[in-house]
């Protein structure tokens, strides 16, 4: 049988063998590899060209046994590599795991997603068969609500959103706007982007108290207090400013019950000038809902802990900008094989 050109071929995608079942099975294994050696800066101590596990035990304080152990299985996933008798960082690990490397996401990897989402996951049995318990977490207004997760979350979120928000800049010509509304916009990443490139953008940004205090910091040391304010509160629960050039949504409509999402886009409309821009980023699947992969882990996490969130394809979230009312200009990728970027206009 022929493939029409509809169709896709995913059979290179299925697996096939209990090895690769196994593979997927025991992946948590390579996960927590990752990040054991973050927890001890291994990528750093193998970066400064100490290359011999007995180096490497004596450098982190970590008893031979272990290193030999860690290592073994960083190389076998080939985060590490061994060559004429040294060990050494695989390019990746060298460019992305390094501290004080230029584009390190470490610290993103090591608190974010080991020591948050990593946890979130265990709830995924109990939201699926609806005995969660009470006191569970169960959105991010409850998760942010907590100071110590907060801070946790948004320090970490912030490294790891600085990139995202650059490539953004390059992406969406804001040239004409002077206000943007970042709506969920955390410690302000995103925004401190936006107005890097846009010299005459001004910035309010909507999030959770505890998120807003942080953020401020961010906003200081980047030297923009008098570009960007803050509106501490619940962007589903607070009054909106209004005339606004742009709105940006970002890594927000896959964190909310799936319900609330027309309230979000009406609310962008009528936030908008005629005219006005609506960036929406986040994670999402293409419309035969195979994949990305990374989008529909990234949902499928999101659901571990707001047990109402809605799985989004670019197709459905399109269609609702048209219904309520924007022109979809453009779709695409801003992080490769993990988010969607969508851009609607509100017409003049």
């Amino acid at each position: 049988m022929v493939a029409s050109a509809n169709e896709v071929d995913v059979s290179e995608t299925l697996l096939e063998t209990s090895e690769e079942l196994s593979r997927v099975a025991f992946g948590f294994m390579a996960s927590k590899a990752l990040f054991g050696a973050l927890h001890i800066d291994l990528f750093s101590r193998l970066s400064e060209g100490i290359g011999s596990i007995d180096g490497l035990a004596k450098a982190t304080k970590v008893p031979r046994n272990r290193i030999l152990t860690l290592v073994t299985a960083l190389t076998s996933i080939g985060a590490v590599k061994f060559e004429n008798g040294a060990y050494s960082n695989s390019p990746a690990a060298e460019q992305f795991m390094v501290q004080g490397a230029r584009y390190d996401f470490g610290d993103y990897l090591r608190y974010q997603i080991d020591k948050q989402m990593y946890p979130f996951m265990q709830q995924l049995n109990d939201v699926l068969d609806g005995t969660q318990e009470p006191d569970a977490i169960d959105s991010y207004a409850h998760w942010m609500s907590d100071g110590e997760q907060a801070t946790l979350y948004s320090e970490s979120q912030h490294s790891g959103s600085l990139g995202p928000g650059r490539t953004l800049a390059r992406t969406v010509d804001l040239s004409n706007a002077r206000s943007l509304l970042d709506v969920g916009g955390g410690t302000g990443a995103m925004t401190i982007s936006l107005c890097k490139a846009y010299p005459e953008l001004q910035s309010t940004i909507i999030d959770f108290p505890n998120v807003a205090e942080i953020g401020w910091r961010f906003v200081t040391e980047a030297d923009m207090i008098n570009r960007v304010r803050y509106v501490p509160g619940n962007a589903l629960e607070s009054t909106w400013p209004t005339e606004q050039d742009a709105i940006l949504m970002s890594y927000l409509l896959s964190g909310v019950p799936g319900n609330k999402i027309s309230d979000l886009l009406k609310w962008s409309w009528d936030s908008l000038e005629p005219g006005g821009v609506l960036m929406i980023h986040d994670f999402m699947i293409e419309k035969d809902r195979r994949g990305p992969t990374l989008a529909a882990l990234w949902q499928l996490q999101h659901m571990a802990f707001t047990p109402e969130a809605q799985s989004i394809s670019t197709f459905w979230l399109s269609d609702a900008l048209k219904e309520t009312g924007f022109a979809v200009e453009s779709v695409g990728d801003l992080i490769p094989s993990m988010t969607k970027l969508i851009v609607g206009r509100k017409p003049a």
